[in-house]
């Protein structure tokens, strides 16, 4: 190469220098270049999200009190098998603890209206039922004590049972009975004297002591009953009709206040506007008879 090649290179060459440094100058001066970030890429457009749709509620209507939950909850009602049946019992115990109370209410009521005179009768005719009791018990014990300490017992034994066939058959209407005690006699012109009226009158009898009754002819002994029949009544299948008649046998001081005692026979058939009159007497005849009948199936235990 030759000189004047080599120069020019050089030339060339700090030609190239300068323009170097100066490159470099300048860009000392700029700021230096923020890259431009990356373009995010772009997203695919987000379809916007159904708003939930609120579900119907139902109408709550009014506001219901205490009580109208109360009878919604029991009304229909859903009754088991075992439910009703515990009810049903419950029902039939309440029933009859209310009929038992109404009446001790209605005897209590009776006993509270009294008058005194009356209140001292009835406890009167208590004492009297006692002593005679106490009577009969004795009586008992004395026909013991005979036929332990009678020398002849089988004779002893013997009257007793005469006696007691003779006390028997009165009971049983087979014989006549006489001694003292009271006639009733109801006169019933309105026809409201029913068969259970006169029914309570033998049974407040038989109560009070008396020991032979006869009613318009018909002896009344311990099967006998009592039914309606048209405008009368029937004993023991024979009709009677009112007036009615009744003879008794017994202490007249405890037969005629146990008949008008308050709310008793007297009253009650006072109210169904029947008259009733009571008399006193020192021999009443007690002559209807009853035949004797052979029971047909009861034994005596003694054979």
């Amino acid at each position: 190469m030759s000189d004047h090649d080599e120069k020019t290179a050089e030339d060339r060459g700090d030609t190239r220098d300068g323009g170097g440094e100066s490159g470099d100058r300048l860009r000392k001066e700029l700021p230096q270049e923020v890259p431009a970030a990356a373009p995010a890429a772009e997203e695919a457009p987000k379809e916007p999200e159904p708003e939930p749709v609120a579900e119907p509620q139902p109408d709550p209507g009014p506001r219901l009190t205490g009580r109208q939950r109360l009878v919604q909850g029991l009304w229909p009602p859903r009754v088991t098998r075992a439910q009703l049946i515990v009810a049903v019992l419950l029902f039939g115990l309440g029933f009859g603890l209310a009929v038992q109370v109404a009446s001790n209410s209605d005897s209590d009521s009776a006993l509270r209206g009294a008058r005194q005179e009356d209140l001292v009768r009835i406890l009167d005719e208590l004492d009297d039922r006692t002593q005679r009791l106490e009577d009969e018990k004795r009586g008992l014990e004395q026909q013991r004590d005979e036929l332990e300490n009678s020398s002849d017992q089988a004779e002893e034994a013997r009257k007793q049972t005469i006696e007691k066939e003779r006390q028997l058959g009165i009971l049983a209407g087979t014989v006549a009975a006489q001694g003292p005690g009271i006639t009733m006699t109801i006169v019933d012109t309105k026809g409201t004297v029913e068969a259970d009226m006169l029914l309570d009158a033998i049974q407040e009898l038989r109560a009070a002591g008396a020991e032979a009754i006869q009613v318009n002819g018909v002896r009344v002994v311990a099967g006998t009953y009592l039914a309606d029949s048209g405008k009368g009544v029937s004993v023991d299948g024979n009709k009677i009709n009112a007036p009615y008649r009744f003879k008794v046998i017994g202490k007249p001081q405890d037969l005629e206040p146990a008949l008008n005692i308050p709310g008793g026979v007297v009253q009650t058939l006072e109210k169904e506007q029947a008259t009733v009159t009571i008399e006193r007497s020192t021999d009443i005849v007690v002559d209807a008879l009853r035949a004797a009948k052979r029971p047909d199936y009861a034994r005596s235990s003694s054979q």
